[in-house]
């Protein structure tokens, strides 16, 4: 897969929700998530690492080195098992499994490093944020834990939100009894109208050489996932969404030239003096106090 990243990097992201739910949340019937103290809003990492998978899986198809472990109605132990098939274990049954480990590791101890390998080199999004992999307790056996060197905190609205409530109409009646009750039905939609969001993320090249081998080719593939990730995922839930800026910070080394907040702290997002009620990204301004960044850092707005 190329070599591992020799560089730490730290980035932003900047991207924007209208009239969608960006994220609901389920313990609050599913209404956009709020910071219940600030009134911002928020979308979990979890989302926006869905997302990126979704692209990865979509644009590498089939390819070797870029299968997704964690995806919907696929279980984890089906992907586990192709590690296991790679060091020739084929039975089904976990009394058998359990066999046929304590016998490989026998001759073989480092059984369960193989399999994180295997995992690693085969699955982009276990490269790319690590996984854990032990689904088969019983067996004595499993894939190992990995931390991986992409990490992404949550996300965080620049202004307070309005989370708003719209009533809708459904036309399409379910049976013949209840069209002969009436001939519509009533629901509600929760949307945000306007909110733009960012998102901070570290990549750790040291993470990247020790464990899971993240490559140039993984990181670029990163970027661009990153920046179309909301490209091919619309739907009427989420509205009209988009990455707006992706600003990246690279370090001339592996362990990185400064803390990451400083870097965080240089980026800038403020409401224009002129405007009460944000509805559109132009309503913002971005700055980056280049001042605040050590001549070592280079910096990059992919958008």
């Amino acid at each position: 897969m190329g070599e591992p990243i020799k560089n730490r990097y730290e980035f932003v992201v900047l991207f924007d929700v209208e009239n969608g739910n960006p994220n609901g949340d389920p313990d609050a019937g599913n209404m956009p998530r709020i910071d219940p103290e600030s009134g911002l809003g928020l979308v979990t990492d979890l989302c926006l690492k869905r997302k990126i998978r979704n692209y990865v899986e979509m644009v590498k198809e089939d390819s070797k080195g870029y299968e997704i472990y964690i995806k919907e109605d696929v279980p984890l132990n089906r992907s586990d098992r192709k590690a296991y098939e790679s060091i020739g274990i084929e039975e089904t049954d976990d009394k058998k499994i359990k066999e046929a480990v304590k016998k490989l590791k026998k001759t073989d101890p480092d059984v369960d490093i193989k399999l994180r390998d295997y995992m690693c080199d085969n699955f982009y999004d276990i490269r790319t944020f690590g996984a854990v992999m032990t689904t088969f307790v019983k067996a004595a056996l499993n894939c190992g834990q990995v931390r991986g060197p992409v990490q992404i905190g949550f996300a965080r609205s620049i202004d307070p939100i309005i989370s708003q409530e719209v009533t809708i109409t459904r036309v399409a009646i379910t049976t013949e009894k209840d069209a002969e009750k009436k001939n519509t039905e009533m629901g509600r939609k929760c949307i945000v109208p306007y909110g733009l969001y960012r998102a901070e993320g570290y990549i750790s090249a040291n993470l990247a050489r020790k464990v899971t081998g993240f490559s140039e080719d993984d990181l670029e593939l990163l970027w661009e996932a990153i920046i179309n990730m909301f490209e091919n995922d619309h739907s009427a839930a989420r509205g009209k969404m988009a990455v707006r800026e992706l600003i990246v910070f690279k370090h001339s080394k592996e362990l990185g030239d400064c803390p990451a907040y400083k870097l965080f702290d240089s980026v800038e997002v403020k409401r224009k003096d002129d405007v009460e009620y944000p509805r559109k990204y132009q309503d913002y301004e971005v700055y980056i106090n280049r001042e605040n960044i050590p001549d070592s850092v280079k910096v990059k707005q992919m958008i």
